[in-house]
C-alpha cells in the first residue's frame, strides 16, 4: 500500500504544470470533448507507466539493495531539481484531423517518454519492487492532475499557484530521494 500511496502523491504533485498537463488543457480547448480525452490520457498513462515500471523492476533485479537504493535516491533528488524548471508545450502543434481519443493517446504517450513522472515511476518500481501498486498509483496520480485540467481547460492553469506547487513537489522528491539514500547507507 505504501508503494501505491507514494506513487500516487508523487506523480499527482509532480504533474502540476508539467507538459502533459499543459497538453491536457490544449486538447480540451482544441477538441472540447472531455471523455475521449480522459480515456486517451488513461490508456496512454497505463501503457507508458507500465513500460517504465517494468524497466525499473527488471533493472532492479541486477543490483544490490545498496546500489539500487542509492541510484533511486540520487534519481529522485535529481528530479527534485528538474521539477523546478516549468514545462511548456507548443500550442501550434497540429492535432487536427485526428479524433480526440487517438490524438490524446498518441500525444500523451509520446509526451510522457522521458518525462519526470515516467522516470519517477521507473525509479519507484525499482525501489518498491511492486509493479502493480506503482503503476496503479502513478496512473491515478496522473488522472488526479489531468482530469480537472481537461474539464477546466486553459483557465485551470491560471488559478493555481504553480511556483508553490513546483516547490512542494521538489521538496517531496528530495525527501523521497534522501529516504532512499538513507536506506542504502543503513
Amino acid at each position: 500500500m505504501q508503494a501505491f500511496l507514494v506513487s500516487l502523491s508523487t506523480v499527482a504533485i509532480a504533474e502540476m504544470g508539467d507538459r502533459t498537463q499543459l497538453l491536457s488543457m490544449l486538447l480540451a480547448a482544441r477538441f472540447r470533448k472531455p471523455w475521449p480525452i480522459i480515456a486517451g490520457i488513461l490508456f496512454a498513462t497505463i501503457a507508458n507507466h507500465a513500460l517504465a515500471a517494468l524497466i525499473g523492476v527488471e533493472f532492479a533485479k541486477y543490483l544490490t539493495p545498496f546500489v539500487l537504493n542509492l541510484i533511486v535516491g540520487i534519481s529522485l533528488v535529481g528530479m527534485s531539481i528538474w521539477i523546478l524548471i516549468p514545462d511548456k508545450i507548443d500550442e501550434n502543434e497540429n492535432l487536427d484531423g485526428r479524433g480526440a481519443f487517438t490524438a490524446t493517446l498518441v500525444a500523451f504517450f509520446i509526451a510522457e517518454m522521458g518525462d519526470k513522472t515516467q522516470i519517477a515511476t521507473a525509479a519507484l518500481a525499482a525501489g518498491y519492487h511492486n509493479l502493480f501498486e506503482v503503476v496503479a498509483g502513478s496512473t491515478l496520480g496522473m488522472m488526479i492532475a489531468n482530469v480537472p485540467a481537461v474539464f477546466l481547460g486553459h483557465g485551470f492553469a491560471a488559478k493555481l499557484p504553480m511556483r508553490a506547487i513546483h516547490i512542494g513537489a521538489s521538496i517531496l522528491f528530495a525527501v523521497l530521494g534522501v529516504w532512499f539514500i538513507a536506506q542504502a547507507v543503513l
